[in-house]
């Protein structure tokens, strides 16, 4: 039988790159297809542009914004995603303090400071100590050049306005992974064992040479990962 089409959403400001070692190390036993996050000011209008683009059933991995957008993906059409990995992200909505934090930033970003925002978004601190933080910041600089301003703005707002999450989480009856590095510092740990414990047998992996970004700061680590999920059988839990 064969195996289901993976499809991959990206954290804010991020573009294929952030799975490139992902999507070439599955490649080779798996239709894998990246699911851009830049249209859209809601979760729900970038889950439903995703479920146009993707295959009547499939394998959903979402990393940073692109978890929650997977989590809207599923909540919205249980029934086509298969299995689901939730990699260095958060099932809850922000707060009003969390949100309104965001305010200086879009204004910023509408304002011409472009330079200034991605300074601030990119957070080295979030990384592991090992990681090689010259290389992953010169890539995400990069990545949000090409993403701009404009597309910027409307993950703020989706950010902003996303639903909370944990009610769906616990309906969760596929085979699901939860992937986080040990030195996260934008989503500790233990924000991951609250996440996996809302989800029934869910699995937990802790990357321990990794942060805020395990699919660059560990890739070797986080390919095996998924292809253990991959691997997993499908059957329905009660």
């Amino acid at each position: 039988m064969p195996s289901e089409t993976l499809v991959m959403i990206p954290p804010m400001l991020c573009d294929a790159r952030v799975f490139a070692e992902q999507i070439r190390d599955l490649s080779y036993d798996h239709a894998v297809m990246f699911a851009p996050a830049t249209r859209g000011e809601r979760m729900e209008e970038i889950a439903s542009q995703i479920l146009t683009w993707a295959p009547s059933k499939f394998a959903l991995a979402g990393a940073g914004m692109g978890g929650m957008i997977a989590m809207e993906v599923l909540r919205r059409a249980p029934d086509r995603v298969t299995r689901i990995a939730l990699i260095s992200t958060n099932p809850q909505a922000d707060t009003p303090e969390a949100a309104a934090a965001r305010e200086p930033q879009i204004i910023a970003a509408r304002a011409g400071r472009w330079d200034d925002v991605l300074q601030h978004e990119i957070n080295s601190t979030w990384m592991a100590p090992t990681a090689d933080k010259v290389e992953i910041v010169r890539l995400l600089n990069h990545m949000g050049q090409a993403m701009g301003p404009e597309v910027y703005v409307r993950q703020a707002r989706a950010m902003q306005r996303r639903k909370d999450q944990q009610l769906t989480m616990r309906k969760i009856r596929q085979p699901t992974i939860v992937i986080c590095g040990r030195h996260d510092g934008q989503y500790p740990v233990k924000r991951h064992e609250f996440l996996a414990e809302l989800i029934p047998y869910a699995e937990l992996d802790v990357i321990e040479q990794a942060g805020y970004l395990p699919t660059l700061e560990a890739p070797d680590v986080v390919s095996d990962a998924l292809r253990r999920w991959m691997k997993k059988p499908l059957m329905l839990r009660p």
